[in-house]
C-alpha cells in the first residue's frame, strides 16, 4: 500500500495484506519497546516484587542458573537449581510486563529470537500451516509471547503443542497472559489459569509475579479526552499538515474491523501519525468490542495518538462487559485509550 507523508486517509477504506514472510519479519518488539532494557525499567519501590522480577529475569536472559545462596565462613555457597527454560510474567496491566519481556529479548545473546503477541503467532500458524511453523521456529533460541490468550481453547491448544515441540530443542520461552473468560473478580493475576491451560508444559515455566499499579494511570489522571467538532477539525488539520492522519466515523470503522483479521491491524495503521474517530458510541456487541480492544493494543504499541468526538473512549464498554470474563482486556484497553487521547 503506497504511503504518503502527510494528509488524510480513512482506515475503513484500507484492506491490508500480510504475507507469511512479512509476518515472520515483524516478530520483533514494537517500536515503543525498541530501547526497552532492564536498566530503563523503573521498579516501583512500593512493590518489591518488581525489582525481584527484574533481577530474576536478568539472570534468565544471561543464560546462567539462579543466583547462588551466600555461604558462611566454613560453608560452601549453595547454588540453586538452574532456572527453567520458560518464565511466565504474572501481573496486572500497566506494571511493565511487556517492557520486561522486550528487555529479555534485547538482553539475551541469541542468534535466533522472536517477539510477538499470541495473536501474531497463531495467525502465522494459520498462514503457513502448523508443521511449517514448527519447522520455522525449530532451533530458535528464544520465543517471547506477549498476552498469551487464555480465552480461545483452540488457539491455546495450538500454542501449547508448538511450545511442546520447541522446548526439547533448546528454545527458551518468556510469556505474559491475559485472564480467561471464566475468571471472576478482578482477574488481576492469571498464573494458575495459565499453567492449567498449558498443562503438560507447566513444569517448564517458572512463574514470576509482578505486583503494582498501572503506570499509565500514575502518569495520566482523569479520563479520555473528548473533543467537540470544532476542536477535532482543528486538531486533525494541524496533524495532517506534517503527517498522515486517519479520519473515520466510529461506526463505519468498527464495522470495517470485522472484515480485517486482527493479525493485520498493525498494517492497517501503518504510516498513520494520528488516529481520528468521530461520533464514538458505546458497544452493544461483545465481539465488536473485543476487536476494538485488539486494535487499541496495536495502536498503543505504535504509540499513535487518538483524537475523538462523541462518547469518551474510556466509557465505550458497558458495565456488564467490565464485570465479565474479559474484564482485564477491557480495563487494559481503557487504560491505553486514556493515555493515547492525552498524547
Amino acid at each position: 500500500m503506497p504511503l504518503t507523508s502527510s494528509g488524510t486517509t480513512h482506515l475503513s477504506e484500507r484492506d491490508p495484506k500480510v504475507s507469511g514472510a512479512e509476518m515472520v519479519a515483524a516478530l520483533v518488539p514494537p517500536p515503543q519497546f525498541d530501547g526497552a532494557t532492564f536498566e530503563t525499567y523503573r521498579a516501583d519501590e512500593a512493590y518489591p516484587s518488581q525489582q525481584e522480577a527484574k533481577d530474576l529475569l536478568e539472570v534468565f536472559s544471561s543464560g546462567r542458573g539462579a543466583p547462588a545462596a551466600r555461604g558462611g565462613f566454613f560453608r560452601r555457597a549453595k547454588r540453586e537449581a538452574p532456572m527453567k527454560p520458560g518464565v511466565y510474567l504474572d501481573g496486572g496491566f500497566g506494571v511493565g510486563k511487556t517492557h520486561l519481556l522486550a528487555a529479555i529479548y534485547h538482553a539475551m545473546p541469541a542468534r535466533r529470537k522472536y517477539f510477538g503477541s499470541f495473536i501474531e503467532y497463531t495467525a502465522l500458524v494459520g498462514a503457513l500451516g502448523y508443521q511449517k511453523t514448527v519447522e520455522l521456529f525449530r532451533g530458535a533460541d528464544l520465543l517471547c509471547i506477549d498476552e498469551f490468550e487464555l480465552d480461545d481453547p483452540g488457539d491455546t491448544m495450538v500454542m501449547t503443542r508448538l511450545i511442546a515441540e520447541l522446548v526439547p530443542t533448546g528454545t527458551k520461552l518468556a510469556a505474559t497472559s491475559n485472564t480467561p473468560p471464566n475468571a471472576l473478580g478482578e482477574g488481576r493475576f492469571a498464573a494458575q489459569d495459565f499453567l492449567r491451560e498449558i498443562h503438560a508444559m507447566a513444569e517448564h515455566f517458572q512463574t514470576i509475579r509482578i505486583d503494582g499499579t498501572d503506570y499509565r494511570q500514575r502518569a495520566v489522571d482523569g479520563h479520555a479526552v473528548v473533543l467537540d467538532d470544532v476542536a477535532y477539525e482543528s486538531a486533525m488539520t494541524d496533524a495532517a499538515a506534517s503527517a498522515l492522519v486517519s479520519d473515520d466515523d466510529f461506526g463505519a470503522f468498527i464495522r470495517h474491523l470485522a472484515s480485517v483479521h486482527p493479525s493485520r491491524y498493525i498494517r492497517l495503521i501503518e504510516g498513520i501519525g494520528t488516529i481520528g474517530l468521530r461520533n464514538v458510541v458505546g458497544f452493544d456487541d461483545q465481539s465488536a468490542a473485543l476487536r476494538f480492544v485488539a486494535f487499541v493494543d496495536r495502536a498503543y504499541d505504535a504509540q499513535i495518538p487518538i483524537r475523538a468526538t462523541g462518547t469518551p473512549l474510556d466509557s465505550v464498554f458497558r458495565e456488564d462487559m467490565l464485570a465479565g470474563g474479559y474484564r482485564k482486556k477491557y480495563l487494559r484497553a481503557v487504560s491505553r485509550l486514556v493515555a493515547l487521547t492525552h498524547s
